[in-house]
């Protein structure tokens, strides 16, 4: 049985070992899943899935300090970006607990025509079936909770992969879902190495799949599902925004700094890049920089670092080398632009680097904010929209009837406006589109995705 060792991405420390589990292991896991949904007199009741998820959210807020810290140390998020992941993990809980009573159907309309005389109908939702959520490194906790906590809400046995860089925090949610009460076979975590995973993926038995990270991955996944199945994908984004000449430059740098460089840039609706109007372009550079080189790059488990490493070394030399891309084309590096360890990578902004350059039309996913000068809108809505990146967009303005118009123009299945490409909240939908993902996540959303509305017609006898 082949070997996974959890390291700290800041320094490389050994955190933790695990086995990963072989294919029959694997497939041991979702029998005792696939059987717990068979026995449809043991599905826990709404009721149940309430009591256990009030005490989920009241165990997760006793230990917040210490599932920060696990976080940051297995994760590489900074610590102050770390508890607020957590204490949004019990919002998020909480969220999923009220949305039980909302997994409802409808009365369905009879006694309206000739054939449909004495007959009443209504439908109701039930679990669609055994859930299976590949999970991402870059939020360990709180992604969890809206793929393998809305399953549980939703009535789903779930079996979760985490991502191999930050299984800790998975293991830690499961143990603490068994301690609120969940019977095992409705929550269970595999550690399997790719080979496993998309078997397990194909498997007939997998009624519905959450994933959460690469588009190459994610198509590729959903190309194993048997018939039937159902999937959510969340890829990423090459997320823009536009500062349009009328914007409060005080509220918006703050706010894309904030956007740009959180967990160094690895969040799939991370502002990439920022078309500024010409008129206001070298006083928003200039600020903008500021602001950027003042970041205190690290240690993620100290509590000034507001600015972490990247998940893996290999993924610092990767961001350099799309930097000095960007540069031999003729962008100019305002600031940052190097390696400042071989985990961290100083913020970078990059002036004006070719449409066709990598940090302009994929997602670099690393601590790279380009900023680009523009004098139509139209032009700027151009550029901005590109035809495989679909996730999130920002307009700054301070003029009602463009933030219309332009919000409805940008590519984004959420556009925001005065606020970064980042924001969210858990009850809103939340995806991509075209290659930025399939479907949409929320915990409300996800919940109703993960079952299946049925009817029962009555006949008047």
């Amino acid at each position: 049985m082949s070997k996974l060792e959890v390291t700290a991405p800041y320094d490389g420390a050994i955190l933790k070992a695990y086995d990963f589990h072989t294919h029959e292991d694997a497939l041991e896991v979702l029998n005792k899943a696939f059987a717990a949904y068979q026995d449809r007199d043991g599905w826990p009741s709404g009721k149940r899935r309430m009591e256990i998820l009030d005490a989920l959210a009241s165990n997760i807020e006793s230990r917040v300090e210490e599932l920060a810290l696990q976080a940051a140390r297995e994760g590489g998020k900074p610590l102050q970006d770390s508890r607020v992941e957590i204490r949004r993990a019990v919002n998020g809980v909480n969220v999923a607990r009220d949305a039980v009573a909302k997994l409802t159907g409808h009365e369905v309309p009879m006694g309206i025509n000739e054939k449909s005389l004495g007959r009443w109908a209504m439908t109701y939702r039930e679990p669609r079936g055994v859930v299976l959520a590949i999970s991402a490194f870059n939020h360990p906790f709180n992604l969890l909770i809206h793929q393998v906590v809305t399953a549980i809400a939703a009535g789903c046995p779930v079996v979760v992969k985490p991502a191999a860089t930050t299984p800790m925090s998975c293991e830690t949610l499961v143990s603490m879902v068994r301690e609120a009460g969940l019977e095992e076979p409705w929550c269970q975590m595999v550690l399997t190495e790719n080979e496993v995973t998309a078997k397990l993926v194909a498997d007939e038995r997998v009624a519905f799949m959450t994933f959460i990270g690469s588009s190459k991955v994610g198509w590729m996944l959903r190309s194993k599902l048997a018939h039937g199945a159902r999937c959510a994908l969340e890829h990423g984004g090459v997320a823009p925004a536009i500062v349009d000449e009328t914007a409060n430059l005080d509220d918006a740098i703050p706010l894309l700094v904030k956007g740009g460089f959180y967990h160094a840039g690895q969040v799939c609706v991370s502002v990439q890049r920022i078309y500024v109007h010409a008129s206001v372009k070298e006083a928003f550079a200039k600020r903008f920089v500021e602001s950027a080189s003042a970041l205190q790059v690290g240690d993620p488990t100290l509590e000034e670092t507001e600015v972490g490493p990247l998940i893996r070394p290999g993924e610092v030399e990767r961001v350099h080398d799309w930097v000095t891309e960007a540069k031999q084309g003729g962008a100019k590096v305002l600031c940052g632009g190097e390696s400042l360890s071989q985990t961290t990578y100083a913020p970078t902004v990059l002036l004006d680097p070719p449409n066709d350059a990598r940090v302009s039309r994929d997602e670099v996913f690393g601590p790279i904010v380009c900023i680009y000068g523009y004098d139509d809108i139209d032009d700027a809505v151009r550029r901005a929209n590109l035809q495989h990146a679909y996730f999130q967009a920002a307009l700054f303005t301070n003029r009602l009837d463009r933030a219309l118009d332009v919000g409805r123009r940008l590519h984004g299945m959420a556009v925001m406006v005065n606020d970064h490409t980042a924001f969210r909240v858990d009850w809103m939908p939340f995806g991509g589109h075209r290659d930025s993902g399939l479907n949409l996540g929320g915990i409300e959303h996800s919940m109703r995705d993960m079952t299946v509305e049925r009817m029962i017609v009555f006949r008047q006898a």
